[in-house]
């Protein structure tokens, strides 16, 4: 095996790597959730873990290109960690709770469908035809997964949630977009979940948290396991180790081939929440998850990276189209 299929190798075993991490997020939170914290103390828990390492890992690492980019990245910076991080994880985990999990990330990933309506409805940009081809592809599979044949018999609120979710997750997208070149990924990780912990604790009030919830059995599908475990998965495994090794794994490969990759995320999410949880999907939902899927990938397949500067490191890639390369987003 030669330099660059060594390379590319590496680079999608560490992205399917960080995609299964992240998908392991959703049915370990909702288990937490049943056991006793809310969605929000949940989210606050998960993020105040991964930013108990991720910031003085930067320090570490980018001190320099740390604190020079919170100089002039301020206000990106705030919206990436109050949007991309604490709305999309809040949001996510409130649908998780009143969801099954497949559901809730699959209505997570109409990310990029929102993503392609500012472009082409508030920014007036040109949106390539196959971009706005998967997109389509995707509404169809999710008036299956929501079955809007029984009237959206789904939790009204899980479903609002699930679309706030993604919100935020196309608000995250735009706002990297924007730092395209600038932000370094560690930089702008540890940053935004710095902030994410600050927004957080206004509306999840950890002073009121039951942390008798830690140290107690959390009943995890027929299993039962201590609160502590479920925490340190979320926020060490799910957070942190997924942030990273997508990093690492989405730098060392095409744009379009690792955002691809990230997909499979949603699939992790579901088959983990089956073989934890004992979650299942009705045929006709797994049948619209795919298509979902599947359109998402025609809608990312249009994208065109475009190269960092010189001398400045790349992005990894994003699952989205019209975007510039990041790392993928923390669910």
């Amino acid at each position: 095996m030669d330099g660059a299929a060594r390379t590319r190798a590496w680079g999608v075993g560490l992205t399917v790597l960080s995609s299964v991490c992240f998908g392991a997020s959703g049915p370990f939170g909702k288990a937490l959730i049943e056991g006793g914290l809310s969605p929000l103390q949940a989210v606050w828990l998960r993020m105040a873990t991964a930013a108990l390492v991720l910031v003085p890992l930067a320090a570490v690492l980018r001190g320099r290109a740390l604190a020079r980019g919170l100089r002039r990245d301020l206000v990106p910076i705030v919206g990436y960690g109050i949007a991309g991080i604490a709305g999309c994880q809040a949001f996510y985990f409130v649908a998780a709770s009143r969801l099954p999990v497949g559901v809730a990330i699959l209505l997570e990933f109409c990310g990029p469908v929102i993503v392609l309506a500012w472009l082409r409805i508030v920014r007036r940009a040109p949106v390539h035809r196959t971009a706005a081809a998967g997109v389509a592809v995707a509404l169809a599979g999710l008036a299956l997964v929501v079955q809007v044949w029984q009237g959206l018999g789904l939790d009204p609120l899980g479903l609002a949630a699930g679309l706030a979710a993604a919100a935020c997750q196309a608000a995250y997208f735009l706002i990297v977009d924007r730092l395209a070149g600038r932000a370094d990924p560690i930089v702008l990780t540890a940053s935004g979940s710095a902030v994410a912990v600050a927004a957080l604790t206004a509306i999840a009030a950890p002073w009121t948290l039951p942390w008798d919830v830690l140290p107690a059995d959390v009943a995890v599908g027929g299993h039962t396991a201590p609160g502590w475990t479920l925490v340190a998965w979320i926020g060490l495994v799910s957070t942190v180790l997924a942030y990273l090794t997508g990093t690492a794994g989405l730098q060392r490969l095409p744009a379009q081939v690792g955002g691809a990759i990230c997909y499979t995320e949603a699939v992790a999410a579901a088959l983990i929440a089956w073989a934890v949880l004992g979650e299942h999907l009705a045929p006709a939902q797994l049948a619209g998850g795919a298509i979902v899927l599947t359109g998402a990938y025609i809608a990312q397949r249009a994208a065109i990276a475009r190269p960092a500067p010189p001398g400045v490191p790349p992005a990894p890639a994003a699952p989205i189209p019209g975007t510039a390369p990041t790392t993928a987003v923390g669910r």
